[in-house]
């Protein structure tokens, strides 16, 4: 008997550093029909720059540092569940990959102010440039699938989750054309199994939290001068895409 299932919906959300995106990936590998991958490019992108991110040694040895084989499993891997999540950085594309493996997913974009990135990123990793936070290179390939598909792809704050996630959620996945599922706004306390292999050092807030925690205003921290100078140069980029998030 031929199956009838529909094929997997691969969806590919493309964000900078401390953008929400660990808490967004958790809120989708709480839904009963989706299966996550966590960043599966890093390795690759390690091995092939050498920068020094905190545990980037655990990474490579954990991960595949073949692009190619990567941008495959990504566009063809099944894991027997409707949807298949996967957060990518937009950082770990480096000039010369090939992209045309983005052709057989959803892809859409998570944002974040760069003021609010750079704040954030700081406190877990000192030193920071324009590569590191992906801003430029999330414009890029936001351009790129806008370019391909005719009209913008889906675009989502990370400020507006954090401020409603019961609204914004189910926008989100009326925007990706997937059922909504309330699952999504809580999930268990502690590690998740598809977590990368840099969780220990990156992840400790999420592994505490047991959803997208009750929106207060604060202000924002004083950025010095070389993060000011970073945000300033990246906020084009992001304002550009924020002209397209969607709404509640």
């Amino acid at each position: 008997m031929p199956d009838t299932s529909p094929p997997t919906r691969r969806i590919a959300m493309w964000s900078g550093p401390r953008n929400l995106s660990s808490a967004l990936m958790r809120s989708f590998s709480s839904r009963a029909d989706c299966a996550v991958r966590d960043e599966p490019f890093y390795a690759a992108y390690l091995a092939a720059t050498g920068r020094a991110h905190p545990m980037a040694a655990e990474t490579i040895v954990a991960g595949e540092t073949d692009p190619a084989r990567v941008a495959h499993a990504c566009a063809t891997e099944e894991r027997g569940v409707p949807v298949l999540y996967q957060k990518h950085m937009t950082h770990h594309m480096l000039p010369g990959m090939d992209l045309g493996w983005t052709a057989a997913l959803t892809n859409a974009f998570l944002i974040r102010a760069p003021e609010a990135v750079l704040a954030s990123y700081s406190v877990k990793h000192e030193a920071a440039d324009q590569q590191d936070i992906g801003f430029e290179k999330q414009a890029e390939l936001f351009e790129r699938e806008a370019d391909r598909l005719g009209r913008a792809p889906v675009v989502v704050e990370a400020e507006d989750i954090l401020r409603d996630p019961a609204a914004m959620l189910p926008a989100l996945c009326a925007a990706l054309d997937i059922p909504w599922d309330p699952a999504m706004l809580s999930w268990e306390v502690g590690p998740h199994p598809d977590d990368g292999a840099w969780a220990p050092h990156w992840y400790g807030s999420l592994w505490a939290s047991t959803g997208f925690a009750p929106w207060t205003e604060r202000a924002q921290p004083a950025l010095g001068a070389p993060e000011a100078r970073l945000a300033e140069e990246a906020r084009p980029f992001y304002e550009r895409l924020h002209a397209h998030r969607i709404r509640p």
